[in-house]
């Protein structure tokens, strides 16, 4: 009877101490139910729809395209040495449910075919110093919408403790044209730091310095600093000044205030016909000669020859080639030797391609007296190794060596090398979504290849026009996605280069904002030059919309810049081809 009173005694006790330990546990992911949108999830292709829903009045739906397969996620807070459960209802063919960074064992589960609401649910243990998990959903290849709903992780919530103090001892190092170096004093207790310029956040670090690029010559700016932990933000730090200085601008200073860009054919000809150098009417501001082409793909010797009178029996003379540069040149205007095009792969994959390039690229803008460089590396030229996961610290040996040959051309030519880029879409924006092979393996590894480039020579870039056309459709900052054909696509494509993005969706890897004057939009002049022509009304409204803020239709700018550079297109040839109607759309809009 002692025995069976002690047990009976002891029972109770046990229950009630489970029953405590669970009321210990919460369900930490946020917005689980997608009724706050996207809050609190970043996702590579993912909206809130209001049907189909299981509950309340809004559900996710993802959307696999190419190498992505919409992956959603969330980093939660927990606990060391603890066990979660995590669920979540999902509808759709092969659909998966998992978390990652445990610690321990990451899982993951899924469902092949789920025609209606199916519950998905995995537990996981995390490990001894664990303090951070990632859950995800995400759906496979090729596969087609999927949908989840009410998910959640379940377990010991994580002691949310104090924010720490704010930072102290904010002072402004050196400063550029483009940029501002910026130290603090660390905060007791901080787990990163959140820098603001103006008022709005630019960046999240870890330690406590930080550069902020992306800025305009002589102009006046506020910083200011945040510490932030799991518990929260804490008040920001005493606001510090600071002035850029006046800069070279990259060269660009002799440039107008909007210039009109076009590509002339001088080494072939094609359906557009040869134009004479000299035929360029004057409303053409830089003019980029295609195309100097490497004599093999890795021996960064690259030659420029002009087209024959076999293939152009138009064509001038080197000596009247070269009078029309001149006469260009006396007149203000550009002339660049562009490097690579479709035909044109260019892999520096060695120091001694490095040096062959330099020495090669400075022949031909010695032996024409060139004004500068416009790198147009398509198709294979550029792409990540695996393991090159930074764009701020690129070790692919393509992209360093490039990276060390432009700057090598700069210096020797000064200020007033005029230095271009031409990259597509994919290589740039597209870095919004995915960069290089990605975390998971198997993305393309040339996505994005162009941020590291780009980042690196911001202070000597002059300008860069990227091609909106030729693309497939592309996530914007309304993580939308928006397709060539009208203004909304150069409009959403633009506003990433002038807002800057985190990159592969890391809110703590961002690629900073260019400045305005950096910037030309790319586009074909007719519709025989490339995929993806406008008409000369949506041409007006993409500059509306990004000098004036004005006749922007859906998309909304995070700024306005008047000071944008201008127009770029392929090609002058095409546009004379028909009628110059790309030229007379630039010279009526900007006088």
């Amino acid at each position: 009877m002692a025995l069976l009173t002690a047990v009976a005694l002891a029972v109770p006790g046990i229950t009630a101490l489970s029953t405590a330990a669970h009321a210990a546990d919460a369900d930490l992911a946020r917005n689980g139910g997608f009724e706050a949108g996207l809050d609190g999830w970043t996702c590579t292709a993912g909206k809130t729809v209001s049907s189909p829903v299981r509950s309340g009045s809004s559900a996710l739906q993802a959307t696999p395209a190419g190498s992505d397969h919409a992956q959603c996620s969330q980093s939660v807070t927990v606990q060391p040495n603890s066990e979660y459960t995590l669920t979540g209802h999902v509808r759709g063919a092969y659909v998966y449910l998992g978390a990652s960074g445990t610690g321990t064992t990451d899982v993951s589960t899924w469902t092949q075919s789920a025609p209606d609401w199916q519950q998905l649910r995995t537990t996981f243990r995390t490990g001894a110093s664990t303090t951070r998990v990632t859950i995800y959903t995400h759906g496979w290849y090729g596969t087609g919408a999927y949908y989840a709903d009410d998910v959640s992780l379940v377990g010991p919530g994580a002691s949310t403790g104090r924010p720490p103090a704010a930072p102290t001892g904010l002072t402004a190092g050196t400063v550029t044209s483009s940029s501002v170096a910026l130290s603090w004093t660390a905060a007791s207790g901080a787990t990163s730091y959140a820098v603001y310029r103006d008022g709005a956040k630019v960046q999240t670090v870890s330690g406590t310095s930080a550069t902020v690029s992306g800025l305009t010559a002589s102009t006046s700016y506020s910083f200011q600093v945040s510490a932030l932990n799991d518990a929260g933000e804490s008040a920001r730090s005493a606001a510090v000044p600071a002035t850029t200085t006046a800069g070279t601008g990259g060269g660009s200073d002799d440039l107008p205030a909007h210039a009109l860009v076009g590509y002339l054919h001088a080494s072939f000809a094609n359906g557009a016909g040869y134009t004479r150098l000299a035929d360029v009417p004057d409303s053409w501001d830089v003019i980029d000669l295609a195309f100097g082409e490497p004599t093999s793909i890795t021996s960064g010797d690259i030659r420029f020859t002009r087209c024959p009178v076999t293939e152009c029996p138009n064509v001038e003379s080197d000596a009247e080639f070269k009078a029309a540069i001149k006469a260009k040149q006396a007149a203000g205007k550009k002339v660049l030797i562009s490097i690579g095009g479709q035909n044109g792969q260019v892999q520096l994959t060695t120091t001694a391609a490095r040096d062959t390039f330099v020495s090669s690229v400075s022949k031909i803008i010695d032996t024409y007296g060139l004004d500068g460089l416009d790198i147009d590396f398509e198709g294979h030229s550029l792409s990540l190794n695996a393991d090159d996961t930074d764009f701020k610290n690129p070790k692919t040996p393509v992209i360093v060596n490039l990276i060390s040959a432009l700057k090598t051309l700069k210096a020797k030519y000064g200020s007033t090398f005029v230095l271009s880029m031409a990259p597509e879409t994919f290589f740039v924006q597209m870095g919004y979504q995915f960069y290089g092979t990605g975390q998971w393996g198997g993305q393309d590894p040339r996505c994005g290849a162009y941020l590291p480039v780009i980042h690196a020579l911001r202070d000597d870039l002059t300008l860069l026009h990227v091609q909106d056309y030729n693309s497939g459709p592309i996530m914007g900052l309304d993580h939308q996605y928006h397709s060539m054909g009208g203004a909304d696509f150069h409009i959403a494509m633009t506003d990433m280069l002038l807002t800057g993005f985190p990159v592969a969706g890391n809110a703590g890897n961002v690629f900073p904002p260019l400045r305005p004057d950096q910037i030309a939009i790319g586009m074909p002049a007719s519709i025989n030059a490339g995929n993806g022509y406008v008409s000369p009304a949506e041409v007006t409204k993409t500059l509306d919309c990004l000098t004036k803020r004005t006749n922007c239709g859906s998309y909304t700018t995070h700024g306005t810049w008047p000071a944008l550079r201008g127009l770029m297109t392929w090609s002058v040839n095409w546009d004379r081809f028909a009628g110059r109607e790309f030229q007379r759309t630039f010279d009526t809009y900007f006088g």
